[in-house]
């Protein structure tokens, strides 16, 4: 573990024009504190770090498929939610837990771990190095955009060994350093990342998004696994990241850093972020960029995409 035993708190969570921008939802249960789960959540992730990156064959196949035939399940992804999920009802039985392979299975603690064990399929399908395990705790109902808020997360880079770790009101880290966002370029000089989905209707819908975007940035990034892109702009290697389409598992570890850093994470057209659309960078970028995926109607896999 990269954590000291009192962890001195990090930067306050970033403001937005509208107030906070970290989100509202219940309370912690009583005797919880949010540095006792994100130790959890560390080992876990590291641990399943190791079962991924050291058990990965030298050609890895595909066990099945989910909304298309591009969208893969190896063994591993199975293998690392097993060993996830074996691990955390171990030390806390009566935490719900919500994975991308297996579902959700409620708890009655009133905490829920999200989990993705692999996130970034493909490139570890492909033997690319930008995936990671993503293991968070969260408060509400996580299966509702809006209704549920991370309070301790790990984003852990099996391949290049880094982990990003966060606990609500605490500051972000990378590998045990504190993590602090770098103030943004204006749009047309920031390297923005983004993310595609399976669905041919969809990926035609934000190519031209992209189409629209890229003369005016310094350049799109896709790297393949959106945990972490989105700590990427938290340790200021990204400026902006975007994506339609994510949902709880790949978005709660991550989102919990980049606030905890100064981020701002937000939806467009006045929703939460999550399916609909996620925005993450610092202000005003932030609000710079979800203006302009408005005005192209990201979030609309339809025909007509500029107003």
């Amino acid at each position: 573990m990269n954590l000291p035993v009192d962890v001195p708190p990090g930067p306050p969570g970033p403001t937005g024009p509208t107030g906070p921008t970290r989100p509202a939802g219940p309370a912690l249960p009583d005797g919880v504190r949010p540095l006792d789960l994100l130790r959890l959540a560390e080992e876990v992730a590291r641990a399943a770090g190791v079962l991924v990156h050291g058990g990965r064959p030298a050609r890895v196949e595909v066990a099945s498929t989910k909304s298309s035939p591009t969208d893969v399940v190896t063994a591993m992804d199975t293998a690392s939610e097993e060993l996830i999920r074996s691990r955390l009802s171990a030390a806390r039985p009566h935490d719900g837990l919500h994975g991308e392979e297996q579902g959700l299975q409620p708890g009655t603690s009133g905490i829920t771990w999200v989990v993705d064990p692999i996130d970034g399929t493909v490139n570890y399908l492909y033997g690319l190095p930008s995936y990671a395990v993503s293991v968070a705790a969260a408060v509400g109902d996580t299966s509702r955009a809006g209704a549920w808020r991370a309070v301790a997360g790990c984003v852990h880079d099996p391949a290049s060994g880094e982990t990003w770790t966060a606990a609500e009101g605490e500051g972000a880290r990378l590998d045990g350093v504190p993590l602090v966002a770098p103030a943004p370029p204006p749009l047309e000089r920031a390297l923005v990342a983004t993310g595609f989905g399976y669905l041919a209707r969809r990926r035609a819908c934000q190519a031209r998004v992209v189409a629209d975007l890229l003369p005016r940035v310094r350049d799109i990034r896709r790297l393949g696994s959106s945990a972490v892109d989105v700590c990427l702009v938290a340790t200021g290697r990204l400026d902006a990241y975007y994506e339609r389409g994510l949902q709880p598992w790949d978005l709660a570890a991550s989102a919990l850093v980049a606030r905890e850093a100064g981020l701002t994470v937000r939806g467009i057209d006045g929703r939460a972020p999550g399916e609909h659309m996620v925005v993450a960078a610092r202000e005003p970028l932030a609000a710079t960029l979800a203006a302009h995926l408005e005005r192209l109607d990201a979030a609309d896999d339809g025909d007509t995409l500029v107003r």
